[in-house]
């Protein structure tokens, strides 16, 4: 899975700044430093160097801050390198302006500390629900991605999975109504529920089944708080080894595409209805497709089709997979990050959660 953490800025975090910005303050005060005496008669180097503490205010903790500072005041302070416009006013109200930056570095380091744990926990709960999935799951190859519609979360309400059990190899791809940590939970209930399943379901209907109890039980028990409009798509797929097909079963959500040979089709697959719409689901006929050596699956969410240009212009998974595919191989992972650079130029800003799971044979 590809989820990662967006930087946060902050004292005692230079990954997480440009080089170049974290420098500045230093390299600014190291040039007017050298210049105030120089241009001694320029106002225009004095105000500049009173910019300079609270610039690093922004950028470092109090500790650097309040050395740069320091820095400043010695230079308007220090006679051999004082300006003459510089007055014992000015000097005044450059000591307090840095005293005030040096504040605001303290301030914002302690918000950015506790930030940081916060991000540090959505991480922690995003790997365990949606952990990243291994290279490969019995011999089925697999990759995955994941963006979240809103840019400070982490988690959503798209989910995936692959597991292998007694009845072959099996997936799912779905989408919960609703972004964000409103639906952690239940992605989280209704993947805890699929890998039951799948130890324990001889037929995808009966996966299908449990899935839709679980999301029922908990709107039930969620009581008066519960989303009267609670429900969720999900794609199901099971690899059948020996009978060398994949099996297809579409609750409400777009079915897989077929990649072979540099050729893209969708599995034909009735859809049946969302899960949670009703207290029992009726799964549609399992469809079975044929499944060759190197054949590669696409399952994903409509984040990615309804993601649109700037022009209005839905994204169109099938063509635009088709010109890709000249581009290299499609393996599960490099389809997965081809398509979402893909999508990313396609469509300036992406409002749904995106989710991509591939799977090839051998």
């Amino acid at each position: 899975m590809v989820a990662r953490a967006v930087g946060i800025v902050g004292a005692g975090q230079p990954g997480l700044l440009p080089r170049w910005l974290r420098a500045l303050p230093w390299v600014l005060f190291a040039v007017l430093a050298v210049l105030e005496p120089i241009a001694a008669r320029v106002e225009l180097v004095g105000t500049l160097i009173a910019a300079v503490p609270p610039l690093a205010g922004l950028i470092y903790g109090p500790r650097q801050t309040a050395l740069l500072a320091a820095g400043v005041v010695a230079v308007l302070a220090t006679p051999q390198t004082r300006a003459e416009h510089i007055s014992g006013g000015d000097l005044a109200a450059v000591v307090a302006i840095a005293a005030f930056s040096v504040l605001v570095a303290w301030v914002r380091s302690r918000y950015t500390s506790d930030l940081v744990v916060v991000r540090s926990v959505a991480e922690a709960a995003q790997r365990a629900v949606l952990p990243p999935l291994p290279p490969a799951v019995g011999p089925v190859r697999c990759a995955a991605l994941y963006r979240p519609a809103l840019r400070a979360a982490l988690v959503g309400g798209d989910l995936y999975d692959v597991r292998e059990g007694p009845y072959g190899v099996r997936a799912v791809i779905g989408d919960v109504r609703g972004h964000g940590l409103a639906a952690v939970g239940t992605v989280a209930a209704l993947l805890g529920s699929f890998r039951e399943a799948v130890l324990y379901e001889p037929e995808l209907g009966g996966v299908a089944a449990r899935l839709n109890r679980r999301l029922r039980v908990d709107v039930a028990t969620a009581g008066e708080e519960a989303d009267a409009e609670l429900f969720a798509t999900a794609l199901l797929l099971e690899v059948a080894l020996d009978a060398g097909e994949v099996h297809v079963v579409s609750l409400g959500h777009p079915s897989a595409l077929l990649i072979r040979g540099g050729v893209v089709r969708e599995l034909a697959a009735e859809p049946g209805p969302p899960l949670g719409v009703a207290p029992e689901v009726v799964p549609p006929p399992v469809a079975s497709e044929p499944l060759r050596p190197g054949d590669v699956l696409l399952g994903y969410t409509d984040g990615v089709t309804e993601a649109r240009d700037r022009h209005g212009a839905f994204y169109p998974l099938g063509e635009r997979l088709e010109a890709l595919l000249v581009e290299g191989t499609p393996t599960p992972g490099w389809l997965v990050d081809a398509v979402w650079r893909d999508l990313s130029a396609y469509a300036p800003t992406i409002r749904d959660d995106v989710a991509l799971l591939s799977l090839r044979l051998g």
